[in-house]
């Protein structure tokens, strides 16, 4: 994803959802060209002038100040999300930023960290990176998620699986809102990473092979998740409604741990124990086989 057209596109939709109206603009009742603010109206709310908003709106962002990107927030109504990103763009455009970042690819999951993933027991808990592969789990963990690892050609990652495979359409009782989430999380994660390779490839595969998600992106909608409802269907134990906690994993950048508790004595804290059970008699009878 190149800086400045990511930029551009980011600045365009986000005057372009904003009327006179919401900015507290009183206007003629003349015919408007344009859907939104117009750019001459966005720099005088964030107090900057016209041509120097231009400049930032064609992607050039270098040298701006965090004096001018809050103004610029605020003009914009932007959310802490989309204030995130923008000041992630900021830092892109400077040439620092030309460094190589780690790649996931180059990490590897620390006996430590599955040794206190396996300690977890009675909530689904797993890690994720920030192209959306299951990087480690622990029983239950891995259990919850098996009609995505199962498959091959999901390669372990829930992107590929929610926009490339039916099945996240039943796995996933929200499929609209979920889909929505993890595109605008890739977008947020893009914009702060714009060098990390195995990321932007991911993005590419699925604009190219999935329409739904192709369209998503092109709204450039940003979020941050950090806590949460996920509803799942799984084939084995049926429905189920978790509430979720992410937890970014400070030393292995990009790394998010996600656990999923259930509400003492519902139905999904009864189903959640015999898809442990299934698991538990799934693995005894393997390393059985393997004797």
């Amino acid at each position: 994803m190149h800086n400045r057209t990511e930029t551009r596109e980011f600045l365009l939709t986000r005057r372009a959802r904003i009327s006179p109206q919401q900015a507290g603009l009183v206007t003629g009742a003349g015919h408007r060209r344009v859907p939104g603010l117009r750019r001459e109206e966005v720099a005088m709310l964030a107090g900057i002038s016209v041509d120097y908003y231009a400049r930032m709106e064609r992607g050039n962002l270098t040298g701006v100040s965090d004096e001018v990107l809050d103004s610029l927030a605020r003009a914009l109504q932007l959310d802490e999300a989309e204030t995130q990103h923008l000041r992630a763009l900021t830092r892109g455009a400077e040439p620092q930023a030309a460094r190589r970042r780690k790649s996931a690819k180059d990490q590897v999951v620390r006996p430590t960290l599955q040794r206190f993933l396996d300690a977890i027991t009675g909530t689904p808990t797993w890690v994720r990176n920030r192209r959306m592969d299951f990087i480690a789990g622990n029983p239950l963990g891995q259990a919850l998620m098996a009609p995505m690892l199962d498959d091959p050609s999901n390669r372990a990652n829930n992107a590929r699986f929610v926009f490339l495979s039916p099945a996240s359409r039943s796995f996933y009782p929200d499929w609209e809102k979920g889909a929505d989430d993890i595109v605008a999380t890739l977008h947020a994660y893009a914009g702060a990473n714009p060098l990390d390779k195995d990321l932007t490839d991911l993005i590419g595969e699925l604009v190219t092979r999935s329409d739904d998600f192709s369209a998503r992106w092109s709204a450039h909608n940003v979020r941050i998740h950090r806590t949460g409802i996920k509803r799942i269907h799984h084939p084995e134990v049926g429905d189920l409604e978790f509430a979720y906690e992410a937890m970014e994993l400070l030393d292995t950048a990009g790394w998010t741990m996600f656990g999923f508790t259930s509400e003492p004595g519902s139905p999904t804290e009864e189903r959640v124990r015999l898809l442990g059970s299934l698991a538990a008699t799934r693995t005894e009878q393997t390393q059985d086989s393997e004797r």
